[in-house]
């Protein structure tokens, strides 16, 4: 007869399926940093899209299936640190910034603190923060803009020379976007399990045709749409601008957790995804 009063094991292991996807994420960053180092930057661009693509999946893979844990959401921290910080300053390092030396390796070197800072930060607010905005460029889409600007240059034959101190600019100030306060739509509240209107899935056909004649193109125009979205939802939703409405984060200490056990608490049920 068994001992019922005997304490359960605890079952030890990683759940596969969203930490599956989580590896293809990282490893579409990985390679987009050997591609550009080989010179073959539309590859490149196109592997940091794959990525954004995983990082969509893994989060909502995990929460279809009941399988969030601590280990995943640190896991696709560091991931999305890779595909989305490092690997998107390093290519626009590779293609068009080398050749200004210091001011080059500096512009990216913010891009990638400021998607480190981002991240950082993110996590602090899951389960916080409004869910219907992004206090900052998502990593994601400021990745879509580097990787976007890199695709369109080489599709059109642009001589990354000729635009590198723009593109230094475009790189630093998208660093400086992520780690800013301004408001971007998160579209979490879209319900993705409901119902929609025939209607809504013609508009999705028509999406997927007008992206496919010139992917390099609509993709590059939608992500800069997005990060200027940022600043004019803001701009409009308050009377009186201040610094705090752009810049700084005073809300970042009091929602540290005080213990390691009610870290591990809230990014177990949570297991939030930027």
């Amino acid at each position: 007869m068994q001992n019922s009063s005997m304490p359960t094991v605890k079952n030890k292991g990683i759940y596969l399926l969203p930490n599956l996807l989580t590896t293809a994420g990282l490893f579409s960053g990985f390679y987009a940093v050997i591609a550009s180092m080989n010179e073959r930057f539309e590859a490149s661009a196109i592997a940091i899209f794959v990525a954004m693509i995983f990082d969509g999946l893994d989060g909502r893979m995990a929460r279809l299936t009941n399988t969030q844990s601590a280990f995943g959401a640190e896991y696709d921290s560091m991931a999305d640190m890779v595909s989305f910080g490092m690997a998107p300053a390093l290519i626009a390092y590779n293609w068009g910034l080398s050749e200004l030396g210091k001011i080059g390796w500096l512009a990216c070197f913010i891009y990638c603190a400021g998607a480190a800072l981002r991240l950082a930060r993110f996590n602090t607010q899951v389960g916080i923060a409004d869910k219907r905005y992004f206090q900052g460029l998502a990593s994601p889409a400021a990745a879509a803009i580097i990787a976007g600007t890199v695709w369109l240059g080489q599709d059109y034959g642009i001589d990354s020379s000729s635009v590198s101190w723009l593109f230094g600019l475009i790189t630093a100030a998208t660093g400086l976007l992520m780690v800013s306060n301004f408001r971007y739509a998160s579209f979490k509240e879209i319900d993705w399990r409901g119902k929609v209107n025939f209607v809504v899935m013609l508009l999705v056909v028509a999406v997927f045709v007008v992206v496919s004649v010139d992917p390099a193109l609509i993709l590059c125009c939608l992500f800069y749409l997005y990060a200027c979205s940022g600043p004019f939802t803001t701009f409009r939703s308050v009377d009186k601008l201040k610094v705090s409405d752009v810049i700084g984060d005073d809300d970042i200490e009091p929602i540290l957790p005080t213990s390691t056990n009610s870290e591990t608490s809230d990014k177990t049920t949570t297991a939030s995804k930027e």
